[in-house]
C-alpha cells in the first residue's frame, strides 16, 4: 500500500462486555487502538431472558462515531463478531421481531429430548459435527412456536447475532459462515444450511438467508446512520463473525502441525481441518466441528479456562481480600507442590458462587489432600488445567493422525505466564503465546483480506507475526510432568468409545 495505511473498525461483543477496536494497516504491519468500551447485560423480562439489542446497536454506533478521530482518518471499513448461537428474528418488513433471547434462558430445557425424538444425537452429530447442548441454535429455533407453526413463510428471517448486527448497518441480509457454523444447523461438508434437519424438524427453510464465506463485502453504511454519526462512506464487512474464528484467524502460525488455545474465561482448544471429524471417537471426545476464516474447519473442545479463577477471585474479594491476577500467580509460585488436582470439566465448577469451597470439597471427595490455603487453590486450579490441555492435545492427535510441534495460546489467557509455561511443561512442546488482543486483530486481518490487502490466512498469520511477536515457552521437567500426567489420567480416567 506504500505510505498510505488502511483505517479500519472492529466491534467485538463479548457476552458479558463489548469494544470498538480501530486498525491500521500499512501493507507490512497492523497498529490497534481500543476507542469504545461498554458492558453488555442481559435483561430478565417477565420468564425470560433477553440481550438488550438496542442498547447493544446504539453502543456500536457510538463505537463508530468514536473511531471518527482515528490518526489519519475515519475507518473505511467496520465489521461485528461476536459470541455463538443466538440470533434475532426480523419480519418482512425489516423490523425487530422482539428482543433476541439469551442462550441460558430456560425455554429450551424441554427441547432436546423432542429434538433427538425426530433426530437420534448420534445421527444430528454425524450430520452437523456439532456437539449437543442445550443452548445451540437448533433448540432455540425449535422452542420458537411461531417458527415451527409456519409463520417464518410471512417473511420472518434468522440472522445470528454479528448478521443482525450488519442487517441494520447495511440493509443486508446474510449469514456468515463462522457463526452460522455454531447454530448446530449447517452442514459441515458443504457449508450450507441443511435442509434434511430443517424439514425434519419443521423450521421453514425461508427463515435463512445465504450463506457467505467471512471477509465478504456485504454493503455500504447506511445513509442515516452516516448522517446521524457524522462519519463517511464506510464499508460492511461479514469478516468472521463468530469471536472465536476471529481469534484463531490471528493465531501466527507457520507450516508445521500445531494446536490452537483460545485463552480467556474459556479455554476453546483444537485444531484447523480442511473437512470435519465427525466420527463416534470425536462425538465422545465432546469435540465440536465449526467453521473457520478460509473456509476452515475449527475441530475444538470447550474447556473452563480461567473462569475457575475468576470465581475464586471474586468470592476472596466479597470476603475482604482483593487479588489482582499478578498476586493470585505469585501466590501459585510461593505454593508447597501441589499434590491435588480437579476435572475442571465437571459441571460442578459451571456455576458462579463459592468456587474455593468447590474445589476444596471436590478434592475431599476424590479422596486428594484438600488445598486449604488460597496459594494452593490457585495452584490446583492453573496445574489442572495445564494437565487437561494435555489430554485434549492427546485426543486431537489421536483424531490427526499426527503429532503436533508446537502450542499456540492467544487471548487474554496469555498474561497468565504460570499457565503459559506449565502448558509447555505439562505437555511437551513449545508455546507459542500472542496476541492478546487476537479477536479483534483476526477481526481486523478479516477485514483487510476484503479489500484485497492480504490474499489469504498464511499472509494474515506473517502479518500478525510481524505486528505482534509473540512469547515462546520452552518445555521444563520433562519426566516429573508425565508422571503427574499419568496419575491425573488415573484419577480422571474417562471411558473412550473408538
Amino acid at each position: 500500500m506504500g505510505s498510505q495505511s488502511l483505517h479500519m473498525l472492529a466491534v467485538d461483543f463479548g457476552a458479558s462486555s463489548g469494544r470498538a477496536v480501530t486498525g491500521a494497516f500499512n501493507g507490512r504491519t497492523l497498529t490497534v487502538n481500543e476507542v469504545h468500551r461498554f458492558s453488555n447485560e442481559p435483561v430478565r423480562l417477565g420468564e425470560h431472558f433477553h440481550w438488550d439489542f438496542l442498547r447493544l446497536f446504539h453502543e456500536l454506533k457510538q463505537g463508530i462515531h468514536a473511531s471518527r478521530r482515528m490518526a489519519g482518518g475515519a475507518p473505511v471499513s467496520v465489521a461485528v463478531d461476536t459470541w455463538g448461537v443466538d440470533y434475532g428474528l426480523v419480519d418482512a418488513k425489516g423490523r425487530l421481531a422482539g428482543n433476541p433471547y439469551h442462550y441460558r434462558d430456560l425455554r429450551t430445557e424441554q427441547v432436546m429430548p423432542e429434538v433427538f425424538s425426530a433426530i437420534p444425537e448420534k445421527e444430528l452429530f454425524r450430520m452437523t459435527g456439532i456437539r449437543s447442548s442445550s443452548i445451540n441454535t437448533i433448540y432455540q429455533l425449535y422452542a420458537e412456536e411461531k417458527v415451527r407453526s409456519g409463520y417464518g413463510a410471512d417473511g420472518l428471517k434468522m440472522l445470528m447475532m454479528p448478521d443482525l448486527f450488519h442487517y441494520y448497518l447495511s440493509g443486508v441480509m446474510a449469514n456468515e459462515y463462522t457463526i452460522a457454523s455454531t447454530s448446530g444447523l449447517l452442514d459441515p461438508r458443504s457449508r450450507t444450511w441443511h435442509s434434511g434437519i430443517l424439514n425434519t424438524l419443521s423450521i421453514p427453510e425461508s427463515l435463512f438467508s445465504e450463506i457467505v464465506m467471512p471477509g465478504t463485502m456485504l454493503g455500504q453504511l447506511r445513509q442515516d446512520i452516516r448522517e446521524e454519526l457524522q462519519v463517511p462512506d464506510m464499508a460492511v464487512i461479514a469478516a468472521a463473525g463468530h469471536d472465536t474464528a476471529a481469534a484463531v484467524a490471528s493465531v501466527p502460525a507457520g507450516a508445521a502441525p500445531y494446536a490452537f488455545i483460545s485463552s480467556g474465561t474459556w479455554s476453546l482448544m483444537g485444531i484447523e481441518l480442511d473437512q470435519p471429524a465427525l466420527s463416534d471417537y470425536s462425538r465422545d471426545s465432546l469435540f465440536s466441528n465449526e467453521g473457520g476464516a478460509g473456509g476452515k474447519i475449527r475441530l475444538l473442545k470447550n474447556i473452563m479456562g480461567l473462569w475457575l479463577l475468576q470465581e475464586c477471585r471474586r468470592t476472596w474479594a466479597l470476603e475482604g481480600t482483593p487479588l489482582t491476577y499478578d498476586e493470585l500467580t505469585e501466590l501459585a509460585l510461593s505454593a508447597p507442590e501441589n499434590g491435588s488436582y480437579i476435572d475442571a470439566a465437571d459441571a460442578v465448577f459451571l456455576p458462579p458462587g463459592g468456587m474455593p469451597q468447590r474445589i476444596r470439597e471436590y478434592c475431599r471427595d476424590s479422596g486428594q489432600k484438600v488445598p486449604e490455603s488460597r496459594a494452593a487453590i490457585v495452584r490446583c486450579i492453573v496445574e489442572s488445567l495445564a494437565l487437561q490441555y494435555r489430554q485434549t492435545l492427546d485426543e486431537i492427535e489421536k483424531l490427526a493422525g499426527e503429532r503436533m510441534e508446537h502450542i499456540h495460546i492467544v487471548g487474554g489467557g496469555i498474561q497468565n505466564r504460570l499457565l503459559c509455561q506449565l502448558t509447555a511443561n505439562v505437555t511437551g512442546r513449545p508455546v507459542i503465546a500472542g496476541p492478546v488482543e487476537a479477536t479483534a486483530i483476526g477481526n481486523l486481518m478479516m477485514q483487510a483480506l476484503a479489500h484485497g490487502e492480504v490474499k489469504d490466512l498464511a499472509e494474515i498469520r506473517q502479518v500478525v507475526l510481524e505486528s505482534f511477536p509473540p512469547e515462546t515457552y520452552l518445555p521444563e521437567d520433562a519426566a516429573m510432568w508425565e508422571e503427574r500426567y499419568q496419575q491425573y489420567v488415573k484419577l480422571f480416567k474417562r471411558q473412550e468409545t473408538v
